[in-house]
């Protein structure tokens, strides 16, 4: 992160205005590298294939994000961040197609480059409370249901005002007006918050979230958000929905134990659809420096929705969900997942399994597999993974994803 002096008196002989100040800027970012192949169908692992054909299994991009903020005095905060993606010429050889675009990516590769304000929005601190509008990132600690995805080139973002609220010593507060959501694959394309499933509209959401550390050893966190028209049909039809998770764990546990308990339900209000009901549960070990095992399960009813991420309709809030195998645990199901990992030195080495039995693909259950190594080299961030799912009697699925991350 590195620091600016930007002067408004200088800004004002450009733009006329009559503000003369002094603003501290902060400025970092990341560089991303990311590559992603599958052999689905016909497809060959790390073929280019021809994406007139259709075949765009491998896909990748290059992308610079520009952070920059700084206190404006007042206790006004400014938080702004600008996006290029592009393909930096890949599709020129090994891939056909990107795995983040702006809405202009998806169509010939190569005809634009990406250049995105994903970020914008201004704070204001008054004691104990902020307020903050704009575009911004929501956390998943904070808002299990509307959430920045960090799987894919870069987080999805959202048009919110949200109010944190830290008077109560151990407890957090944190309201929100949720309007839209940029999709994790399309940075551009920004629409109303949207479920998976029967209903699939929604108009947006207020939340309110209440964290607390007041008991021993536990982090208890519960939401509430009122979904708009979550039907999409003629029938408007509004939803409340609910999120409860509570974790345990402290360094005075025995083997590194940690315990989570999860359970949320969304509520379509007025029509006949039924309500989506989900439960979880995690166990966590580290009986070793460097090692952590974990066993987790959830499970999730035939609702009319799917339990997932309302901001982009991909990822879930549940404790079974791995890299890519949420198509099998969002939706009436029974997960059970299990994994392990090591990190030695600067790197580490992870591997999980998980079975759901999924109705949503033709009652078939999906087995799913994956393993990888994380590592940082000249200040890199590395991550190689190999995955492996698998419906029923249907042919297995490889995919490969190799991402290259630096911070500066």
């Amino acid at each position: 992160m590195k620091k600016i002096l930007f002067s408004l008196a200088a800004a004002s002989l450009v733009y006329g205005a009559s503000a003369v100040a002094d603003v501290d800027l902060k400025v970092g970012g990341q560089a991303v590298v990311y590559y992603q192949t599958n052999d689905a169908g016909d497809n060959n692992l790390f073929g280019t294939g021809s994406k007139a054909l259709g075949d765009t299994n491998s896909i990748a991009n290059y992308g610079v994000q520009l952070d920059i903020g700084g206190d404006l005095g007042n206790g006004f905060v400014l938080g702004s961040q600008v996006s290029y993606l592009g393909t930096s010429g890949l599709e020129t050889s090994i891939v056909r197609n990107t795995a983040q675009n702006d809405g202009g990516l998806n169509g010939l590769m190569g005809s634009t480059d990406a250049l995105l304000l994903t970020q914008v929005n201004i704070a204001k601190v008054v004691g104990n409370t902020t307020v903050k509008l704009g575009r911004q990132e929501l956390p998943k600690s904070l808002s299990p249901l509307a959430f920045s995805e960090g799987w894919n080139v870069f987080k999805n973002t959202f048009d919110a005002a949200v109010i944190i609220n830290s008077d109560i010593p151990g407890v957090t507060l944190v309201g929100a007006a949720v309007g839209r959501a940029n999709n994790s694959y399309d940075l551009g394309n920004w629409n109303s918050l949207q479920t998976t499933g029967t209903a699939s509209a929604v108009d947006g959401a207020y939340m309110l979230t209440a964290q607390t550390s007041l008991i021993p050893l536990v982090t208890l966190t519960a939401s509430y958000y009122a979904l708009g028209d979550l039907n999409a049909t003629a029938e408007r039809d509004s939803a409340s929905a609910i999120w409860v998770d509570a974790k345990l764990a402290d360094k005075v546990l025995p083997l590194g134990l940690s315990l989570g308990l999860q359970g949320g339900q969304i509520s379509p209000e007025l029509s006949a659809l039924d309500a989506t009901t989900a439960m979880g549960a995690k166990l966590g070990l580290s009986p070793i420096d460097g090692l952590g095992v974990k066993v987790a399960y959830s499970t999730v009813n035939d609702g009319a929705v799917a339990m997932t991420n309302t901001g982009t309709g991909v990822k879930t809030p549940l404790y079974t969900q791995l890299i890519a195998n949420q198509k099998g645990v969002r939706h009436d199901n029974n997960t059970i997942a299990a994994g392990l990992k090591y990190a030695f030195g600067g790197t580490g080495v992870f591997a999980d399994y998980s079975i759901s039995s999924d109705n949503s693909a033709a009652d078939k259950d999906l087995s799913y597999v994956q393993a990888g190594v994380t590592t940082e080299l000249s200040g890199i961030n590395l991550l190689a993974a190999y995955i492996n799912s698998k419906y029923g009697d249907d042919d297995a699925v490889s995919i490969v994803r190799v991402v290259a991350r630096y911070a500066f």
